[in-house]
C-alpha cells in the first residue's frame, strides 16, 4: 500500500517517483466527488492510479485536479493523467496555464536546471484548454456541502504558486510555500530556487498563519497536525538562511562556502545534511538550487537584506 488516511475523508499517495519513497505526494479529498491535489510528474501517474485504485476512487468521479503549481515535479503528470479521468478539470495559476497547454518550454527549462532529475520525473504532456480552469484568490472548489477547497494565491517559491485551504478539515494544501518536509528526520528544509523572492516569500507565510490551519499537507513529503507552529518556525528558518547568505556574499564566499555554513547553523538541518546528501533529487534541489535561491537574492538586494533576517540575529 502507498496510500495513509489523514482523516475520514483526506488521504495522501505516496507517488514514489523513481522507486524513491516519501519524495512527493499527491492529496486525495473525497466528497459527492473528488478532489486531487498534485499529479506529481508523468513517470508517478502509474502509482498515482494505482493509489486512486486502491482508496476506491471511481475516475469518472473525479471533479478536480488543483495544482500548486507547474513545476514537473508538482503538475508534471496532469496532461497524461486527465487521460484517465474523463471529467476532471484542472485548477492552475493564470501565469500557468499556457505552460500547460505547451509545456515545450517548461520541458526544456527543466532538463537545463535539473538535468538527470528531469530525465527521472518525464516529459509533461500537454492539457487541452477546455479542461482547464484558471484559478484566482478565494476561487471555491466544491464536491460537496461539506467538502470543498479555496484557492490560496501564494507567490514566493514561483510567481504562479497556489495554496488550497479546506476548512473542514482545516486542511492547508502548500506546495513548495511552506518548505520540503522529510518526515524520516522530522525537518523542514527550504525550497527556494532562484529566482527567490525573500519578501514575497515571508509576506506569503503571514497569509498562510491567518488562515490558522490545523493539518500542513506538504507535496515534498507528508502532513503534520502543527501546522501554524511549522509555518512560524519556516519564516525564522528563511530569515536564518538569509542572513548567512548576506554575511557570506559582503565577504565575498564562494557558494560553497556560503552552503556549508547555512548548514552547519540551521540547527533544524544541521545532523541530517550527510544522510540528505545520499538522495539524489535532494541533492540538487534542497542542498544546491534551494541554497542559490538566497544567495542571488542576497546579491540583488544588499540594501533590504538585514530588515528581513533582523529577527534572527
Amino acid at each position: 500500500m502507498h496510500t495513509k488516511q489523514i482523516s475520514q475523508n483526506l488521504f495522501i499517495v505516496d507517488l514514489q517517483t523513481g522507486g524513491l519513497q516519501n519524495l512527493i505526494a499527491s492529496y486525495v479529498l473525497k466528497g459527492d466527488k473528488t478532489i486531487i491535489v498534485e499529479t506529481g510528474p508523468s513517470s508517478s501517474i502509474p502509482n498515482l492510479l494505482a493509489g486512486l485504485e486502491e482508496l476506491e476512487v471511481r475516475l469518472e468521479d473525479v471533479a478536480y485536479v488543483a495544482l500548486t503549481h507547474i513545476h514537473v515535479d508538482h503538475g508534471g503528470g496532469v496532461g497524461t493523467l486527465l487521460k484517465s479521468l474523463p471529467n476532471a478539470k484542472v485548477v492552475v495559476h493564470p501565469k500557468g496555464a499556457v505552460h500547460l497547454k505547451n509545456p515545450a518550454k517548461l520541458w526544456s527549462a527543466s532538463l537545463e536546471v535539473l538535468g538527470e532529475v528531469a530525465e527521472m520525473f518525464g516529459k509533461p504532456e500537454p492539457v487541452p484548454e477546455s479542461r482547464l480552469v484558471i484559478a484566482e484568490e478565494n476561487l471555491e472548489l466544491k464536491v460537496s456541502n461539506h467538502v470543498k477547497m479555496k484557492v490560496v494565491e501564494a507567490p514566493g517559491h514561483a510567481s504562479h504558486n497556489l495554496c488550497y485551504y479546506e476548512k473542514n478539515n482545516g486542511a492547508l494544501f502548500a506546495g513548495d510555500s511552506a518548505g520540503a518536509y522529510l518526515p524520516e528526520f522530522n525537518t523542514v528544509f527550504p525550497t527556494t530556487p532562484p529566482p527567490f523572492h525573500v519578501d514575497v516569500a515571508l509576506t506569503t507565510l503571514d497569509k498562510l498563519v491567518r488562515l490558522n490551519p490545523e493539518i500542513l499537507c506538504y507535496s515534498h513529503f507528508g502532513f503534520v497536525f502543527n501546522a501554524v507552529e511549522q509555518l512560524r518556525d519556516y519564516q525564522l528558518q528563511i530569515r536564518l538562511w538569509l542572513s548567512v547568505a548576506y554575511e557570506g556574499v559582503n565577504k565575498n564566499q564562494s557558494l560553497g562556502e556560503i552552503k556549508e555554513a547555512i548548514f552547519s547553523r540551521d540547527p533544524r538541518i544541521r545532523s541530517v545534511v550527510s544522510q540528505v546528501r545520499q538522495n539524489k533529487v535532494h541533492q540538487k534541489t534542497l542542498l544546491e538550487n534551494s541554497v542559490q535561491g538566497f544567495v542571488d537574492f542576497a546579491r540583488k538586494n544588499l540594501a533590504n537584506c538585514p530588515k528581513l533576517f533582523k529577527t534572527v540575529l
